[in-house]
């Protein structure tokens, strides 16, 4: 446990840094940009901004989730670094349609840019870059929250690559239009990182079965287990990016409790070992739920209605 508050700390030292860095090149590549005409590097600045914003919702984010329950906050903090993912991509998408805007404009009517700044300063922020995801690279494996970061920041360096290669190209070739049609792949580049976060974040929110996990999977392997004779209303949630729950209801036999403990501590081994669920609620029954044919469900629209279910 402490091994892991002291990662979760050393990884926001790491967020801090890499914000206050990222703000300062922002400022630079603005300048930059102005001062040589690139719509290229005013878009990464753009991006470099939204880095900015995400990085701050990550350590945000980090902060919250760590925080211990409370007597309104039952299951923790979980959910922040998720929600802090999903703003952080949707920041992303916004800021993509603004590039699109502007690289059209500046296909339809091309201006001459300094591509000598174009390289220096995109050059530079591929090293900044390269170094924050270094300092992520190992965080990013376990949380959605500063995954989300660290792809914002690949983005970036695919993109100030895509500048320096594009500056290359204005000085051997005189095309002007080398700088819009680099906008536009640094948007579609920005919606590509995007979209896998939005999907991800989004299902998370809304409590879907968590990414890499087969409903009919654990129900055969909880059914396989001795001792358990069927399962229903069955419930699989995340908590947060790497916190994953389970409730349902377990048709056993009628043993004695000592029985009915053993099975129910070799589902949470089975649950934990296999699909690395470890907050489970699991409720015994002795006959079948005559809820509905399927068992028990959680009814679309209860609207109404008063909660009638009694085994």
């Amino acid at each position: 446990m402490h091994s892991h508050a002291h990662a979760h700390e050393g990884t926001g030292k790491i967020l801090r840094w890499s914000l206050a860095a990222t703000i300062a090149f922002v400022g630079v590549e603005v300048a930059a940009g102005l001062t040589s005409g690139s719509l290229a590097l005013l878009s990464d600045a753009g991006h470099n901004f939204t880095d900015a914003l995400a990085l701050l919702l990550a350590w945000f984010g980090l902060y919250l989730q760590n925080k211990p329950a409370d007597e309104v906050k039952t299951y923790g903090y979980h959910r922040a670094g998720v929600l802090a993912a999903f703003v952080n991509a949707l920041t992303l998408l916004a800021l993509s349609a603004w590039i699109f805007y502007e690289s059209y404009l500046h296909l339809r009517h091309p201006e001459p840019v300094n591509e000598s700044i174009m390289m220096a300063v995109a050059a530079l922020g591929l090293v900044l870059n390269a170094g924050i995801m270094w300092g992520l690279r190992a965080a990013r494996r376990t949380d959605i929250n500063v995954r989300s970061a660290f792809v914002h920041m690949l983005g970036d360096a695919l993109g100030s690559l895509a500048i320096v290669a594009g500056g290359v190209g204005i000085r051997y070739t005189g095309w002007q239009r080398i700088d819009p049609v680099l906008s536009l792949l640094i948007g579609i580049l920005i919606v590509w990182t995007a979209w896998d976060i939005v999907t991800e974040s989004l299902n998370i929110l809304l409590e879907g079965l968590p990414r890499g996990l087969e409903l009919s999977s654990v129900i055969s392997s909880m059914r396989e287990t001795d001792g358990v004779l069927d399962v229903h209303d069955l419930h699989i949630w995340s908590l947060g990016s790497n916190t994953r729950a389970l409730s349902c209801h377990v048709l056993i036999d009628d043993v004695p409790p000592s029985a009915s403990n053993c099975i129910l501590r070799r589902l949470n081994d089975m649950l934990s070992r296999s699909f690395h669920i470890n907050h489970t609620t699991v409720q015994f029954e002795h006959v079948g739920c005559a809820l509905s044919e399927n068992g028990c469900v959680i009814p679309a629209d209860s609207a109404g209605e008063h909660d009638g279910h009694q085994h």
